[in-house]
């Protein structure tokens, strides 16, 4: 069946197979806010096998019918990158099938990863989530006269609190709220906090990323910024009727949503995560802790407080969080436009001791995604 262009319909696997239900990637993406995400599971307490041989078999056609060139797909269990597969092709002009080691951009699933080495300082003793962040890179940002530029710290920044718009307007940069009053999905902070993590560490922002996080877990093809070998390796995007229009080629780093990385890499970062690889167990306990609740009506809060917090959404550090029938998720959607991303996993689960997580990367503006329902 056929969903409305607003609805984005993924598979997600935990326990069993799950069918999840949230709204276009662009509600907590790059570009717009939409309503809150509802989310409905389905269960299924199929072996690996069978669920790798069910997506093989279907994602093809739902590709088909969603509009969707290339997909790169990772599916993990017990914590343990059990499967990736590349599906379609990285160039509709080309047909180059996508593989393995094909690059894609991750859009705003790069917000997790830089909140991860964020937390790593933390643990080294060399950063303060609760210190305001001006008295680490003295001075008003690109804010101007605004005393409230004092009181953002760290954690109101991977909390999306810190009363920052997702994007500045032209006329610059302003805080709109006092921080840690709401929910306001911001890419703005993380970019302030990327530029305050390089003041601390006195490296730039991809070099500082590559020794943390992306050399010790073995994130061979990860990067925030352009490299050479990603000419051959990476996707072009596509556009709304499936053509290739360009390959995105960052030379500056985005901490929100530069991050181009590949399935397997991304989900040994997952792995990581679900292991408690890296950081102390306090430490990731915090970041998958519910920081501030998530209003019902959408993702930008600048102007007021929320009428309804959602019951179920939150947000933790760098994670959005769920709870359902299933458990606590922790999850999160990039949208760059013509090219979209999302991961969800699941840290406990429900009469199982097994822990699921699947990561989608694709090349389109891709409007109708399909579910995949057993």
């Amino acid at each position: 069946m056929r969903f409305s262009a607003n609805t984005l319909q993924v598979v997600v696997l935990s326990v069993c197979l799950s069918v999840v239900e949230i709204p276009c990637a662009t509600a907590f993406g790059q570009e717009k806010a939409a309503a809150k995400p509802p989310f409905n599971t389905l269960q299924s307490k199929a072996p690996k096998e069978q669920v790798i041989a069910r997506l093989e078999q279907r994602i093809p056609q739902l590709m088909k019918d969603g509009d969707v060139p290339g997909l790169s797909i990772a599916l993990l269990r017990d914590a343990e990158l059990v499967w990736r597969h590349g599906f379609g092709v990285k160039n509709t002009k080309t047909n180059e099938p996508v593989a393995d080691d094909t690059v894609f951009e991750a859009a705003s699933l790069s917000k997790p990863v830089f909140a991860y080495a964020v937390l790593k300082l933390l643990d080294a003793g060399k950063f303060d989530l609760d210190k305001p962040l001006n008295q680490y890179l003295p001075g008003n940002y690109d804010v101007g006269e605004d005393p409230r530029l004092g009181q953002i710290t760290a954690r109101h920044v991977l909390s999306h609190t810190p009363g920052f718009p997702n994007w500045r307007s032209q006329g610059g940069l302003k805080i709109h709220f006092t921080p840690g009053d709401r929910f306001s999905y911001s890419g703005e902070g993380f970019v302030y906090l990327s530029k305050v993590i390089e003041h601390v560490t006195g490296e730039k922002f991809n070099d500082f990323m590559k020794r943390v996080v992306f050399d010790p877990l073995g994130m061979t093809s990860s990067s925030y910024v352009w490299q050479e070998s990603y000419e051959t390796l990476k996707t072009f995007r596509h556009n709304s009727m499936g053509e290739a229009t360009w390959q995105s080629k960052p030379m500056q780093p985005n901490a929100a949503a530069s991050l181009n990385t590949t399935a397997q890499d991304f989900g040994r970062f997952v792995s990581a995560i679900l292991k408690g690889e890296g950081l102390k167990k306090e430490t990731l306990k915090q970041m998958l802790a519910p920081q501030i609740k998530v209003s019902e009506s959408g993702t930008n809060n600048t102007k007021g407080s929320p009428e309804k917090l959602s019951p179920t959404l939150s947000w933790g550090l760098g994670w959005g969080l769920q709870t359902t029938g299933d458990g606590v998720s922790f999850w999160h959607w990039g949208d760059n436009g013509d090219s979209k991303a999302y991961i969800v996993a699941f840290e406990q689960q429900i009469e199982s001791p097994n822990v699921e997580a699947v990561l989608f990367l694709e090349n389109a503006r891709a409007q109708r995604i399909y579910c995949v329902s057993w």
